[in-house]
């Protein structure tokens, strides 16, 4: 199986992807967890290019493009070869991500984003969570964090709430694979909710 996290910046997708990966290793799955953009030694030069320096460094379109590539590369590096191998994959954000930041929160692109998936990419996840957090909430928790991947961030609450619109959005468009989780409460009750929803 390929299974994808997406949510807003904040929203505790990376923290429920390592979970989930360690519970199916447990219980005895070859597991990758993955993430994106990266996932792949080229992907990683890209994510820098991506999540570091100013806000309004790429515009939509440029970014899409570069989403694009670095998703490529992880599709032949890494996802390919483990599901090919009869593994289990578990990403920190695929397509979905680029559908929403890139195809409607930073412009109307979204017609361009899945002809570009359809074009480059062509699979989807078997299965998806959204994690569904309050937007400041998951700004706060970027802020708390630090480091220097918080391009998007520094786009501020109302582009968040944007993306919260968006990815609410992905579960009337792909109804058989896209899961909305309630992010709220600690670690082990969301990844209750996740394997509930598995």
């Amino acid at each position: 199986m390929l299974i994808s996290f997406e949510g807003i910046d904040g929203c505790g997708k990376s923290t429920q992807a390592r979970l989930l990966a360690d519970a199916l290793r447990a219980e005895g799955r070859d597991v990758v967890l993955t993430r994106e953009p990266g996932g792949s030694p080229g992907a990683e030069e890209i994510r820098r290019l991506l999540v570091e320096g100013a806000g309004e460094r790429w515009s939509p379109e440029t970014e899409c493009l570069l989403f694009t590539a670095a998703r490529r590369d992880h599709l032949e590096r890494t996802i390919r070869p483990a599901l090919a191998a009869g593994r289990t994959v578990v990403t920190d954000r695929f397509a979905d991500s680029t559908r929403v930041y890139q195809g409607a929160a930073r412009g109307d692109l979204r017609a361009m984003v899945d002809r570009l998936h359809d074009l480059m990419i062509g699979i989807e996840p078997d299965r998806t969570f959204v994690l569904q957090i309050e937007p400041a909430t998951g700004l706060a928790r970027g802020a708390a964090r630090g480091g220097a991947e918080d391009r998007f961030e520094s786009l501020g609450l109302s582009f968040q709430e944007r993306l919260a619109t968006g990815f609410r959005a992905l579960a009337g468009d792909y109804p058989d694979r896209v899961r909305l989780i309630d992010g709220s409460g600690g670690q082990a009750e969301v990844a209750a909710r996740i394997r509930a929803a598995l």
